[in-house]
């Protein structure tokens, strides 16, 4: 892995029981962040078990390369699983060894396509000639498998793992929410029902941080006692803060994480994401927030999981046509109610334990796939 976070802990975990009971033994193998926006997020873990890798990074064309040095895993892995990129020089020499059929077998897994960026021509055809050399790929989601089937990669050898976060302690904790928790926290926010938006994310370039201030306070000249509440850290801290400085509609959390995610989903009626959506969709559906976003062409695969007017709603991208969509959606209690039915429904769809399942069954088919 590129680093370890906090989001992984509990599929990692999941995922060393479901192949335990398989037989397999799961050893997990992690670098360093190697961009100022990995590290701003403040969200890198060590787990007990797990390797730390030595690395090397460096920027080369405005491009990271890394190595991450495997050492003995090289050797004595049977399979070893790397994120399906350009940058990971440790990637090349397990490939040649693979071909001569002396080392381990490779697998990939990732997005299948690079979604949150613009690649050139020649990128997105060096990407699909390297995913071509491993043996198998997990891809994130079902337009990511599409993605690398259409470039040649054999179906058959595509485990569609369904990306997803710790949906059972999160759902546990937002169900024990109690009403005297939820009226203390609007109390301490100076919240209305009925008129409260939540972000929860990286505060990265990526989440569109000023056109979200700008929908906010718009949506506050719509309906009086509109308030956003922004849980996450990151290199655009400084933007939220100046505009909390500003005025009461934006109102900074820090970073939420469990029981505290939880809770401000409980006082929460919509979640606000006018840039990237990826796993934040899978929260929604836990805290019964629909997503309000837009048609952005650099969401991650997760916006998959989105439908537009029946688990999430996909506005307008323009600050006030935007904020507009989001004082009509508050303002039809009917229209909501109905949207969050249908997020209760797909937070069971979408859990750590299936995506944990399907990973671990695929790596089942994968040694079984080697040996023909």
């Amino acid at each position: 892995m590129p680093f370890l976070s906090e989001f992984r802990r509990s599929f990692y975990g999941r995922l060393e029981e479901d192949l335990d009971a398989r037989g397999i033994r799961l050893v997990i193998a992690y670098g360093a962040p190697y961009s100022g926006d990995q590290e701003a997020r403040q969200d890198l873990i060590h787990m007990d078990g797990a390797v730390r890798l030595k690395q090397w990074s460096a920027w080369v064309a405005g491009r990271p390369l890394v190595h991450k040095r495997l050492g003995t895993l090289a050797r004595s892995a049977d399979v070893v699983v790397v994120d399906q990129s350009l940058r990971n020089m440790e990637l090349y020499p397990l490939l040649l060894r693979q071909l001569t059929g002396r080392g381990p077998t490779v697998a990939m897994w990732d997005h299948g396509r690079t979604y949150t960026r613009p690649q050139s021509g020649l990128e997105q055809s060096l990407k699909y000639s390297l995913t071509r050399r491993a043996r198998w790929f997990f891809s994130y989601t079902a337009g990511g498998a599409r993605a690398v089937t259409e470039h040649r990669f054999p179906r058959q050898r595509v485990t569609v793992v369904q990306n997803a976060v710790d949906t059972r302690a999160l759902g546990d904790a937002y169900r024990s929410v109690t009403e005297h928790q939820a009226a203390e926290l609007r109390r301490k926010y100076d919240l209305t029902a009925g008129r409260t938006g939540l972000f929860v994310g990286a505060l990265s370039s990526s989440k569109r941080i000023p056109f979200l201030i700008e929908a906010a306070e718009r949506i506050a000249d719509r309906l009086p006692g509109f308030r956003l509440l922004v849980a996450g850290t990151g290199q655009e801290q400084r933007v939220i803060d100046a505009a909390a400085a500003r005025t009461p509609v934006v109102v900074p959390v820090g970073q939420a994480f469990g029981d505290h995610k939880a809770l401000l989903g409980a006082v929460s009626d919509v979640m606000l994401m006018p840039g990237l959506v990826g796993l934040c969709a899978v929260d929604s559906f836990v805290l019964e927030a629909p997503i309000v976003t837009t048609a952005w062409p650099w969401h991650a695969p997760e916006f998959e999981y989105l439908e537009h007017g029946r688990n999430a709603f996909v506005a307008p991208d323009d600050p006030v046509r935007y904020a507009a969509a989001v004082a009509d959606l508050l303002g039809s209690s009917e229209r909501l109610d109905a949207m969050r039915r249908e997020c209760r429904g797909d937070a069971r769809r979408y859990t750590v334990e299936e995506m944990s399942r399907r990973f671990a069954d695929g790596l089942v088919d994968l040694l079984e796939d080697r040996h023909r």
